[in-house]
């Protein structure tokens, strides 16, 4: 799959899951521009009908579902055979990784992923959609902390025609006692899900297990949880009373919606009085008497009604091929003396859990001392109190928290106002203020590599406006708002900004304007100005004659443009002198600078021209010319020029001789003729 582009728009770069129906991919979108994540339907499951309207529904359910903690769904289609769903990439790792590798999770931080996913569900519940696969797998933590809800691919909205075929799938460890007798399904089932994952997460344990997924489901069934606090005593009370009222196993008494769980841990976190109703702690660990039991004669459940926990996990064993769950189908005897020995284990647990109650509130009458308050206070402040009240300090533990000032107690277990025994362990949570992280320099980096540094930070990031650089090339980050190395709070949005590459800027056209007219010009669209004089019979004094750079061409702001000014045209005379024997005369006597004058001569009868001589001193020699004319071109100076004439020895009487025509060009300041 990896290589392949799907529809001419999604590349397939690596794979970066498998689950039971399909495969996720990360893949780049080559009409957006952005990393996104495929998932792609098995090839086994292609041709099923069944499986291919579940996986449709995934994508017009999920698309629907705005929330910042469910990941957007951005498309979905069909390619020669292969059925895709184009979701966005998150970044992070799932719930589930997170549990396997640190076992019990702080519960403030638990208690806030467990605010986030109501949130999410109820958003998806508002819109008559029912997840019905809560599990930490599919609960994303990102780098910032923050979740992402994934994986609505068997979410049935109440109205689906499909009731049937997704009546009874789930995860085992995580079905409600509902879903697991394959009865109709309410969002109350999402809220049951929820607190097993807020169990396992601030336990490091699941709440129930076992040897198979059918085993499993029976003890969701009919077995009440260990209470998490015996499982980690440091468990505030309010938190556990939250996830057990979750984890009701009649849906009525559960929390009547996903918002209402969220208020109730918001308030947990906020140190308000938590409510859960008149749910408590005994009451979960009784409710075991009041539930249905299996009949030793047809598997069904006594109470509630015909409906058997069997055709429950059916669709799930046959998927895993659990052993387990197929030797429990085919053994009736073991299902009947199965049945009756978890009647008899659960009602003596029952009966256990309501004496250890009776002497757990008996005992604390007894000698329970009220405990101090301690919140707000330094440890050692924290510390006196605790001793003087005739209690020890127990753990200590310390976490961020940007409401309560550096040093000071967060929270305390048992909570200030409470009894407990004289000399037992208060557990304090130490704030360690807000937690800052450095930002990494971005200077030079691709969008991705940006992101994924930010990320890794533990930042957000937010792409700006791309802006000209003359310093980086165009495609990589130029600036960065904050600048690299500036302390910011853990999960703030870093602004990037990529490089447009060297801005350059339309040379306007100012020939022919004014000098003070095309200087404005230039200088108002951002370049420099340098200004040259040059003579100019064709264009006016003081208008431009010409510019470099020219006239709309690109170049960078502040590069110089340079002017030629006409300085007008001067004007020359020119002083012809004749010598005796002739005449000599200018046409015309006055010239204009770079102009041309004719300088004619008349020899008189028996003379004829010997010489002329201009600026340069170059003589002209005449051979028997009684008269004509030279030119003078290009005359940048006043000219003197003299002609000379001699007697005509050969007798010539002046019968009109041939004029010569000399071209002559200023070097040096002087006149040359030829």
């Amino acid at each position: 799959m990896t290589g392949r582009l799907l529809n001419n728009r999604y590349m397939i770069t690596e794979r970066v899951g498998v689950g039971g129906m399909a495969e996720v991919y990360r893949a780049q979108d080559n009409v957006l521009g952005r990393t996104v994540a495929v998932k792609v339907m098995l090839s086994q499951y292609a041709e099923d009908e069944v499986f291919t309207a579940r996986f449709r529904q995934e994508a017009a359910a999920a698309a629907n579902l705005q929330s910042p903690y469910i990941v957007n769904v951005y498309d979905w289609g069909q390619d020669n055979g292969t059925y895709y769903i184009v979701m966005e990439f998150v970044r992070g790792s799932d719930l589930k990784n997170a549990i396997n590798q640190r076992g019990a999770i702080n519960q403030r931080k638990v208690a806030e992923i467990g605010s986030q996913v109501c949130q999410a569900l109820s958003v998806a519940h508002g819109l008559d959609i029912i997840h019905r696969d809560i599990k930490p797998q599919n609960i994303m933590v990102q780098p910032d902390g923050n979740v992402k809800v994934m994986d609505f691919g068997i979410a049935r909205a109440k109205n689906s025609t499909m009731a049937k075929t997704s009546a009874v799938l789930g995860t085992a460890h995580y079905i409600s006692p509902e879903q697991a007798q394959g009865k109709d399904l309410t969002p109350a089932s999402d809220i049951y899900s929820l607190g097993v994952v807020l169990y396992e997460s601030v336990t490091g344990k699941l709440p129930f297990d076992g040897p198979d997924a059918v085993s499993v489901a029976m003890k969701q069934v009919q077995e009440a949880p260990v209470p998490p606090s015996q499982v980690n005593p440091a468990i505030d009370s309010d938190f556990e009373a939250i996830i057990l009222k979750a984890m009701s196993k009649n849906p009525l008494d559960r929390f009547n919606t996903a918002l209402e769980m969220r208020r109730a841990l918001n308030d947990y976190l906020a140190g308000r009085t938590v409510n859960v109703g008149s749910f408590n702690t005994a009451q979960t660990a009784a409710m075991t008497s009041n539930l249905p039991v299996m009949n030793a004669g047809n598997g069904a459940y006594a109470g509630a009604g015909s409906t058997s926990v069997m055709p429950a996990l059916a669709e799930e064993a046959h998927s895993t091929g659990t052993a387990g769950s197929n030797a429990y189908l085919n053994s009736n005897n073991k299902k009947q003396g199965r049945g009756k020995t978890i009647g008899i284990v659960v009602a003596i647990l029952a009966a256990i859990a309501l004496i250890a109650a009776a002497v757990h509130f008996l005992g604390n009458a007894a000698d329970g001392v009220e405990v101090p308050t301690v919140t707000g206070s330094t440890l050692e402040e924290a510390t006196d109190s605790i001793q003087k009240a005739g209690f020890t300090v127990g753990s200590v533990q310390y976490s961020y928290d940007s409401s309560v000032e550096a040093g000071k107690v967060v929270s305390q277990d048992p909570k200030g106002g409470s009894k407990a025994k004289a000399k037992s362990k208060i557990n304090l949570i130490i704030s360690e203020g807000e937690e800052t992280v450095e930002v990494p320099d971005l200077t030079n980096m691709t969008p991705e590599a940006a992101q994924k540094a930010l990320s890794a930070a533990g930042l957000k990031y937010v792409a700006g406006a791309a802006e000209h650089s003359d310093q980086v090339a165009s495609g990589k980050v130029a600036r960065q708002n904050p600048e690299a190395g500036t302390s910011v709070p853990a999960g703030s949005s870093v602004t990037y900004y990529l490089s447009a590459g060297e801005e350059t800027v339309k040379i306007p056209n100012v020939v022919g304007m004014s000098e003070s007219k095309a200087k404005v010009t230039l200088e108002n669209a951002g370049f420099s100005v340098e200004v040259e004089k040059a003579s100019s019979s064709s264009v006016n004094e003081g208008d431009v004659i010409s510019q470099t750079p020219g006239a709309n061409s690109g170049a960078k702001a502040g590069t110089t443009v340079l002017i030629t000014v006409s300085a007008g045209t001067k004007s020359y005379t020119v002083k012809v002198t004749a010598g005796e024997g002739g005449t000599a005369w200018a046409e015309p006597d006055t010239v204009s600078e770079g102009g041309s004058v004719t300088i004619r001569y008349q020899a008189k009868p028996g003379y004829k021209v010997s010489q002329a001589t201009g600026a340069t001193g170059t003589d002209f020699k005449a051979t028997s010319n009684t008269e004509g004319s030279f030119t003078v071109n290009n005359v940048t100076q006043n000219l003197s020029i003299s002609v000379t004439f001699v007697p005509d020895s050969s007798g010539n009487t002046n019968g009109g001789g041939n004029g010569q025509t000399g071209n002559n060009t200023n070097t040096g300041g002087g006149t040359t003729s030829n």
